[in-house]
Order: C-alpha cells, then structure tokens, then sequence
C-alpha cells in the first residue's frame, strides 16, 4: 500500500475550513465552503513557516472578511486552538467590528457541530468555546483602550482607515501581543490614501522583506494601466474571475469614468491604489477637452500669474491670453537636478532636455533668471498684469529694476493673496473656463502633472484655495494659472459645475 502524504499546516487548515465551515451569505449560503486558489495559497503561505504578522490588501468584496473568519475559526475551536487562548479583531468603528462578529458567528449557526461547541453573546460580540477555554472578542478604536489583554490571535479590519502613522488600539493589541509564545496579527484591508498612514508604513516595511516573518499580499492596479480596464480591475482583485460580480464591478468604473466625484472611491476600493477620496481640482478628461495646442502672437494681450519658489523648489510662470492660449514656464535648479527627480518621482532631468523645464545654475532658483525672462515677456506682449504671491517677491524685486522695468511696468505687477477670498473667485473663473473649452494648455507635461497633483480645500462659507499639505506632488504650475486667469478680472458665465473635478 503506497505511503499517505502528510499534510502541510496550512494544508490541514485549508482541509478543517472546507469540513466544517459553511457559506454564511450570499446566493450559495449554507453549502460548505470551497476555498478558491488563491485562499488556498494565501492559507500554505501563512502557516507553512513561520509568521508573526500577515498582511492581506486587496479590493473590497474579494471574501476578506470571510476570510479572516475562517482563520477565527481555527483559533477558535479549530485545529490551531490552543487552550485558554485569547482572540481579538480590532476595527476602527463599532459597526466595522460588527462586520467580522456577524459573520462568523453567521457561519457557527450554519454548523449543527460548531454551534455545540461554540457559545454566541450578541450583544458583547464575543464568542466562546467552552470545552477549550478559547475566547473571541470583537473591539473598536471608539470605546476605551483595551489594557490587560493577551491576545493570540489579533485581527487587524481595515487598517486603512487609520489616518496617519498611530493607532492606540492598534499599538496596544501588539504590545499585549509579547505574553504569547507564538503570536499572530492578521491586517486585512483596502490600502490607506497616503505613504505616510499606518497601514503603509507596515505593507512597506513587509515588503523590503528585512523581517520574513512579516508578509505581505498587495494586490493593487499600477498607476499606468487604464483605470477603467479589466486588466487595471484583475490586479486589485485576485477573486474577479471566481466568484466575484464583473457587470458590476465593471459597471461601478463606468460611473467612475462618467462621474468624476466617484472616481478617488473607485481608486481606493475597486483598485486598491493610494487615492486619498478626496476629489482634487481638474479631472483628466476636462484637462484634455483644453489640450488644444495655444497660439501666441507678438504684441498680444496677456495675463500672467508667477508662483515663486523658496531657494530649490518648483518655480512657475503662467501666461494665458484674453482668448485663452496658456503659456507655461518652469524653473528649478542645475545642481542637483537628478536628485531631485528621484525625490519627487517625476522625471524633471529629461523635461530639461526636452526643454519644457528651464535650469538655473547652482543649487538655488536665480532669480536674476527670471528678472530676464520677464524683461523678455514684457517686449514680447502686451502685459496687462502679472499676478503675484507676495511671499519671496521682495526678493525678485531688486532683479526686475536690475532688468530694466520701468516704474510704469512695475505698477502691473499685482500682489494676490493665497487665501480663501482672493484664490475662491480664480478658482471658479479657472473652473467656468476649463468647462467651457475655454484654454489651449497643449498639455505641458510640467502644468499636466501640477493639475494631476491640485487639490483644494474649503472653508466654512464654502470658498476653496488650493492646498500643498498633500504629498504626492507639486502644484506651482496650477496656482500660476489659478492667478494669471484671475488677474484678468472679467466676469464669466457662470457654468454649473456636477461632480467635474477628480484625480488625472
């Protein structure tokens, strides 16, 4: 008689969950589970060597939360129970935390053999087995720190949620973690918007692989496949051709594409990419109906907006005419110009080269440089006003007299103000121009990437400006162009504007 194989760990887990748990909702509820391939290997994975943290991050409705169940079944009252053993799930919300508590307790009242054993208390979310002394307890970031525990088993739902590097709940469950020989925290979550928020941090950290007992499934869509493509929906969901609902799923891309306030959602939840569901300044496809190329003439009225920089950074010029053309103009310093491209993960040393990108020798903006450009722009058109943010013009000053300007030319530089009042009606002007095919911006790909990058904020009476707290890149280009469009100062039509503005 030929030898049995012995079963993996993980094997024999992934055999205990198709044995003894059911389907708890859904059209196939009550039929025992079947793990899909992937489950499969994400089981072999976790328990075939050792693990201290696992981190599961994919779309939503790829069966997560099913199955971080399953694995509290196996710690519960399967064959990864261990006597007196304490589980816990964490969520941000009492509402999230009852998520994981229903559905498993959803799948232990589908099972005749799990209910004998297991005692379910609604009302406390928690679920205990007697004959172990095994004990599962669901909590949330919004009742008090939990102090004092011992938990074996962590359940980390939607991390994501946490909104920078900290989390109370979070760090306390990992400390009390240390009394346990052998602990595990599980993180199942959609990505967090930001490189900087906890959840990104730990996926980060896994991934450098310096500690192979933390792992890592990331399944997110790269940023340059079409969004709306079934290839872009594959990458963030391993389950869309299993189980999952494709007229849906790809339904929910189309309303995305057509309506543009949904689309940072769509980002975040169906792609798995860190999108902040926040609807920045312009979407792609407006940005594109104005990517006409422009057609400047000599001696032709212009407006013109100047964002200047502090000693290194990003330095723009926008000029836009009375019928629309944009005249886009950047600089940043030589000396280091490759750095600085790798910093900001855009490529600024080949723009240079291309030309789309003028460099000031040393490693600080000269703004001598741009005393000159400016001299040029005056002779060249007819400058009605240059719009400009005041911090740093006192030191642009001194090089426009050097330059030339008389003090008839100085009186059309206008200081404009950052803030609420002064950015609210250039922003509204930009927004009625841009909905109307109104500009000609050719897509320079210096101005295109600030407009990706725009994203404003509110006040309380519902005025916006734009803000540079966020950190996924530059948005020089678009104050400029905010300012020069503003400094005409002629009323526009006023345009309803439905869910228009959205990440590029």
């Amino acid at each position: 008689m030929a030898a049995r194989t012995r079963l993996t760990r993980g094997e024999r887990n992934c055999a205990w969950i198709e044995a003894h748990c059911r389907i708890p909702e859904g059209r196939l509820v009550g039929r025992p589970v079947k793990l899909s391939k992937h489950q499969r290997r994400w089981m072999k994975r976790l328990y075939d060597s050792p693990t201290r943290m696992f981190i599961f991050s994919m779309a939503r409705k790829n069966a997560k939360t099913a199955f971080s169940g399953f694995i509290v079944m196996l710690h519960l009252c399967g064959p990864e129970a261990r006597p007196n053993s304490q589980l816990y799930s964490a969520a941000q919300s009492r509402d999230q935390a009852a998520v994981l508590f229903e559905l498993v307790a959803k799948m232990i009242r589908l099972s005749a053999e799990l209910s004998h054993y297991v005692t379910i208390r609604d009302t406390a979310k928690e679920l205990l087995c007697g004959e172990l002394g095994t004990f599962f307890k669901a909590l949330s970031a919004d009742a008090s720190t939990k102090f004092g525990l011992s938990p074996a088993l962590v359940i980390h739902d939607e991390l994501g949620q946490v909104i920078g590097p900290r989390s109370q709940l979070y760090e306390a469950l990992e400390t009390a973690s240390a009394a346990q020989d052998e602990p595990l925290s599980i993180i199942i979550s959609t990505q967090a918007p930001t490189d900087a928020d906890l959840l990104s941090l730990l996926i980060d950290d896994a991934l450098t692989g310096a500690d192979p007992r933390n792992k890592v499934e990331l399944y997110s869509a790269p940023l340059d496949l079409d969004p709306y493509s079934d290839e872009a929906i594959r990458a963030a969901n391993p389950h869309f051709d299993d189980f999952m609902n494709q007229d849906e799923v790809r339904r929910q891309a189309s309303d995305a594409k057509r309506l543009p306030s949904r689309e940072p959602a769509y980002r975040n939840l169906i792609l798995n990419q860190r999108v902040e569901a926040r609807a920045p300044f312009v979407s792609k496809m407006v940005w594109d109906e104005n990517a006409d190329a422009p057609h400047l003439t000599q001696g032709q009225k212009v407006y013109a907006g100047l964002d200047l920089s502090s000693v290194s950074d990003l330095t723009a010029l926008v000029v836009v005419s009375e019928s629309g053309d944009v005249l886009p103009t950047f600089w940043l310093p030589e000396e280091g110009i490759v750095e600085k491209s790798r910093t900001d993960r855009v490529p600024y040393d080949q723009w240079a080269k291309d030309g789309h990108l003028e460099l000031t020798p040393g490693r600080s903006i000269e703004y001598r440089f741009i005393a000159h450009f400016l001299r040029d722009l005056f002779n060249e058109y007819d400058v009605q006003a240059l719009a400009f943010d005041r911090y740093n013009m006192r030191f642009l000053t001194p090089w426009l007299v050097e330059a030339g300007f008389s003090p008839e030319e100085l009186l059309k530089f206008k200081s404009f103000g950052q803030g609420f009042v002064s950015m609210s009606p250039a922003l509204r002007e930009l927004e009625a121009r841009l909905l109307g095919k109104q500009l000609r911006h050719g897509n320079h790909p210096l101005l295109t990437m600030c407009a990706a990058n725009a994203v404003t904020v509110n006040d309380p009476a519902g005025n916006r400006k734009f803000t540079k707290a966020k950190a996924t890149g530059r948005i020089d280009g678009m104050v400029a162009l905010a300012m020069a469009v503003g400094a005409q100062g002629e009323p526009i039509e006023d345009i309803p504007i439905h869910d228009l503005f959205m990440v590029l």
